[in-house]
């Protein structure tokens, strides 16, 4: 295997890395805008659930920018297609995310019910949204994407976003994602709350956490059926072209291909499933810490059954599956490639240190006296 091969390889692992990283910490964070409304009863429980994440929230959108910026430097082609099949979505995305931080900054500047409701209603938006699209996207590059390249390689849509969002399979990979996002934001309102926001927090993230093993279970029932892509003809070691040197097919079922050939690979679902079951069991008997890490291995579980089943695709054409986008055709240059492994080896431990540094230091539980005569409190 050349170098070039393996660091193919190497970026489609810590892409998944980036997406798991990204699912957990900004889902953690989403969850807690979408329970906002629920876990708190009055003004004072609200604000408290919105300090319990104020010093993080800012510095868990780094894995946005990291899972974005890895698309972008180590496979180009992807990142121009599919920001571009799904611009009206991403567009959709980014205003929610706009929506956000407005939100942190002025919810409280004022001091009117009606003025904070509203926002507390645009914390529900901005937390639901974003997730559920996430999933969204898995279960549309699951099923294929109407896309297809002309002869001087112009970029062609086929298929509105409305049938992105707007399929049954493409809901129930959102309706998931959301669901444990819920779960993972309750269990962080369970960390670091006390009554009666943590009773409350605690039963939405045992339904979230139940609620997300009954969709992944259902998903793996589904995928059987669904028309999956069989690479037939396409080396790693082939040109970055996706209009040359590959033929895909379609056939029912074939995303289990992986899985029949390779056994081992059935560990990441029931890694999914078994961690989603036993954080509703570690919630059920109030040990928060322990769930919080049966999360980190649902995200594991969910996204890795995704990645093995559809290797080596990237974003698969429903239109011409020969021009499907693979880890071998849509990746940027060795030299390119070996750049951004060096950033990455430097950056992302960095990352991963400044992130547990400042929960290890902001911990600790957050009352509502605390907060209701502090300025600087959200």
């Amino acid at each position: 295997m050349d170098l070039y091969t393996v660091l193919k390889l190497v970026w489609a692992g810590l892409l998944c890395v980036l997406l798991i990283g990204l699912g957990l910490m900004v889902g953690m964070d989403m969850g807690v805008g979408t329970l906002l409304r629920f876990v708190g009863r009055n003004d004072a429980e609200r604000r408290t659930a919105l300090n319990i994440i104020g010093p993080h929230w800012d510095g868990n959108q780094v894995w946005f920018i990291l899972g974005g910026g890895a698309i972008f430097a180590a496979f180009p082609t992807l990142y121009a297609t599919s920001f571009s099949v799904f611009y009206v979505v991403m567009i959709l995305l980014l205003f929610s995310m706009i929506l956000r931080p407005v939100a942190f900054e002025y919810r409280s500047k004022v001091d009117a019910s009606t003025w904070r409701a509203s926002w507390d209603w645009a914390f529900l938006a901005s937390g639901f949204l974003p997730m559920f699209v996430y999933g969204a996207a898995f279960g549309n590059i699951l099923q294929g994407v109407g896309y297809h390249f002309a002869w001087n390689g112009q970029y062609y849509q086929d298929s509105s976003f409305l049938s992105y969002l707007l399929n049954p399979f493409a809901i129930l990979c959102g309706l998931m994602a959301v669901s444990l996002s819920v779960f993972q934001g309750g269990v962080m309102l369970m960390m670091r709350s006390e009554n009666p926001i943590y009773s409350r927090a605690q039963g939405y993230a045992r339904t979230g956490a139940l609620v997300g093993a009954a969709l992944f279970a259902i998903g793996g029932l589904w995928i059987r059926h669904v028309r999956g892509f069989v690479l037939l003809e396409g080396q790693p070691g082939m040109p970055a072209n996706p209009m040359q040197g590959q033929h895909v097919s379609m056939e029912a079922g074939a995303w289990l291909h992986n899985y029949v050939a390779h056994p081992v690979l059935w560990l990441l679902p029931v890694l999914g499933l078994f961690s989603m079951v036993a954080g509703a069991v570690f919630v059920s008997a109030s040990r928060p810490y322990l769930a919080w890490w049966t999360g980190v291995g649902s995200w594991v579980g969910t996204i890795g059954t995704v990645g093995a089943a559809m290797f080596p695709f990237f974003m698969p054409s429903s239109t011409n599956p020969d021009q499907s986008l693979t880890i071998w055709n849509s990746s940027a240059s060795q030299y390119g490639l070996i750049c951004m492994l060096v950033v990455a080896l430097i950056f992302v431990p960095l990352i991963l240190c400044y992130t547990a540094w400042c929960y290890y230091v902001m911990g600790g539980k957050v009352r509502p006296e605390n907060i209701i005569n502090d300025t600087h409190s959200y």
